[in-house]
């Protein structure tokens, strides 16, 4: 498979990759058909985070789709300006970077969209228009969402500046007309899963569920979950239903049984994740993001995970922090890596590499967590990644070679880490009620993936990985000399994604920005080093890098324990959040010359039922279509 495609195309500073899953075709005819039934399932609520993300999506995505297949007299030079800004829409899933929450948006003028809408209703397109809305009136409408970067700029603003509200600056359709002050004194009964809204004086939580708000996704997200129930197993079959009926009634209570349900299914071949999980869309860091995967178990990758696993209570005993954050019984951590067959919502087309769930403290310290390890992402990432981007940020040689020798394993131990004993540890003072985030707010998502990447850093020269089997013990210190490195590297390499402005929102590059500046603030881990004008950051001293790192999570730890929003703050702004603009410059510069990408999209795998005469399925076969329109086209039709 040397000669598979894996880079499709490369949209401004976005790589499109193809996704493969291998080991889909040698599964059973069972756990196929669950896998399809479930695949319908992840697909049929794609359009629910198109709206959470922005209240004009939707009606955007047709716009645009409408225009892209009616496209026989738009001129050239616009339908291809209007390809390029559709294809960005759907990798992003609606008209905010994935990474930096910054609006993006068409380049050519207003006439010319125009004319180019026009051409298409022409020719039969057929827009979403309400009641008796003219295409020119619909357009006017749309404008300000199409054309102006500076109305509604960011889809999420944690940090807005003095004077200024965190959710009134947000542009993310999970709160109508409500401010941070309309929240004092309100208790909200379904946080995670409703969108909250001011009416007249009054809150109105409009609840996730059959019959409230997405009434019309659920139901085919349950129609189709209900379809899988009779190939499951029996403790998945009861985590599913367990998931039908919070999406049933959205009841808080259903949520957790479902979570501890998820929880006790710890050997099926094939799983899914489906519901409203993440909260980095929030600023608040509360409300959940709907996002589904679908995949099954990638064996011979799994052994080692599940080692470091079953050894979570020996790696609790050593973490760097007060002894009285340890948790004191470490049960019911699972861990696994596997192959996607489809990520749709929050995790689809742009990915995560790991995950760890549940997301609730109180559940995690109660009944465990389970993590996966996403293995042929991980693979499409390696093979996707053009050798120029290491060689333009590295020092030296060594360490272009070191990185192209084990780049790729260095990253799935420290991800493995960072899944299983990273968001699994620890545990936080009783007066939280198991729900830190409530006290540390907008900050609690960067400390946590903090914390996480900490734990993988202190824990990836530890002898007792390699006895895991998940890296040679002969080369473990080469291999995490390649992780400190790369790390370094990332938090300059990571500023070409921000092309704009001078903070960073992102939660994952806030933390990893945090962690290497509070090193270089503490410690001779890290140089910086210029030549030819270019600079560098060079991890020149791994033990030192080690022990700042321990020194480093020790507080991050207290910081999550005791819910000390304040010094979660503090940590973030005076590391995590600024960068200078001109070092930003100069590494766009580089990385324009080279054409690189910042961050990616994938075609997912495409599932097609065989079906007998009597409508019985017979087999399921998989394709990958490697083209993001056609994929993105065809879900819409759908789904």
């Amino acid at each position: 498979m040397t000669d598979r495609k894996y880079l499709l195309e490369q949209v401004d500073d976005a790589a499109v990759v193809q996704l493969y899953a291998d080991g889909f075709s040698a599964l059973s005819l069972n756990d196929k058909t669950l896998i399809w039934h479930l695949y319908q399932a992840a697909l049929s609520g794609r359009d629910i985070y198109y709206d959470q993300r922005y209240r004009h999506a939707l009606v955007m995505r047709q716009l645009l789709e409408q225009i892209l297949t009616h496209a026989a007299n738009v001129p050239p030079a616009t339908l291809s300006e209007i390809r390029r800004y559709t294809k960005l829409f759907w990798i992003n899933s609606g008209p905010y970077h994935n990474l930096t929450a910054r609006k993006f948006v068409l380049k050519c003028t207003f006439e010319e969209f125009r004319a180019a809408a026009h051409a298409a209703a022409n020719a039969g397109a057929r827009f979403p228009m309400f009641g008796i809305e003219t295409v020119d009136q619909l357009l006017e409408r749309l404008k300000p969402a199409l054309f102006d970067a500076t109305s509604e700029p960011m889809v999420t603003c944690k940090t807005p500046g003095p004077g200024r509200d965190i959710l009134a600056t947000s542009a993310n359709n999970l709160y109508s007309g409500v401010t941070s002050a309309d929240l004092e004194g309100f208790t909200e009964k379904f946080g995670l899963n409703s969108r909250l809204v001011k009416t007249g004086d009054t809150l109105v939580e409009e609840v996730y569920c059959i019959g409230g708000r997405y009434d019309t996704e659920i139901s085919d997200i349950v129609m189709h979950l209900t379809n899988a129930l009779p190939y499951a197993p029996a403790t998945m079959r009861t985590a599913l239903e367990a998931l039908i009926r919070w999406y049933t009634t959205g009841e808080d209570a259903d949520r957790a049984a479902y979570d501890i349900a998820w929880l006790a299914d710890k050997d099926s071949v094939v799983d899914t994740i489906n519901g409203f999980i993440e909260v980095y869309l929030d600023a608040r860091g509360i409300k959940g993001a709907w996002e589904a995967l679908v995949y099954y178990v990638n064996i011979e990758k799994t052994k080692g995970i599940k080692k470091l696993a079953e050894s979570a209570a020996w790696f609790e005993e050593r973490m760097p922090w007060d002894p009285q954050w340890r948790r004191p019984d470490v049960t019911g951590v699972t861990a696994r890596a596997i192959d996607v067959v489809v990520e749709a919502g929050d995790s689809g087309p742009v990915t995560p590499i790991g995950i760890n769930l549940p997301n609730d403290q109180s559940i995690r310290e109660g009944h465990g967590s389970k993590s996966v390890s996403l293995a042929n992402i991980n693979e499409a990432y390696d093979k996707s990644l053009p050798t120029s981007y290491r060689r333009e940020f590295a020092w030296s040689e060594d360490e272009v070679t070191r990185a192209e020798t084990w780049g790729a394993i260095a990253g799935e131990v420290t991800t493995a880490i960072h899944e299983v004993l990273g968001h699994g540890s620890g545990r936080v003072a009783d007066h939280l009620n198991g729900q830190p985030q409530l006290v540390l707010k907008e900050q609690y998502s960067a400390l946590e993936e903090s914390r996480a990447d900490l734990v993988a850093l202190y824990f990836a020269g530890e002898p007792k990985v390699a006895e895991c089997g998940l890296l040679p013990a002969e080369h473990q210190a080469e291999i995490v000399q390649t992780e400190y490195e790369a790390y370094a590297r990332n938090a300059l390499v990571q500023l070409r994604r921000i092309r704009e402005g001078s903070q960073i929102e992102e939660d994952h590059m806030r933390n990893r920005q945090a962690i290497v500046h509070w090193l270089m603030a503490h410690t001779k881990a890290i140089d910086v080093r210029k030549r030819d004008g270019k600079t560098y950051y060079v991890m020149v001293d791994a033990k030192a890098f080690h022990d700042g790192v321990g020194r480093m999570l020790a507080e991050v730890q207290r910081i999550k324990s005791e819910g000390d929003y304040a010094a979660a703050a503090k940590l973030f702004d005076t590391y995590g959040i600024h960068f200078d603009p001109a070092l930003r410059d100069e590494v766009v510069a580089r990385v324009d010359t080279l054409n690189l990408p910042s961050y990616t999209g994938f075609v997912q795998p495409k599932l097609l039922p065989v079906v007998d005469k009597d409508g019985n399925i017979t087999d399921v076969e998989i394709s990958y279509p490697q083209d993001l329109e056609t994929q993105m086209l065809e879900y819409s039709r759908n789904y």
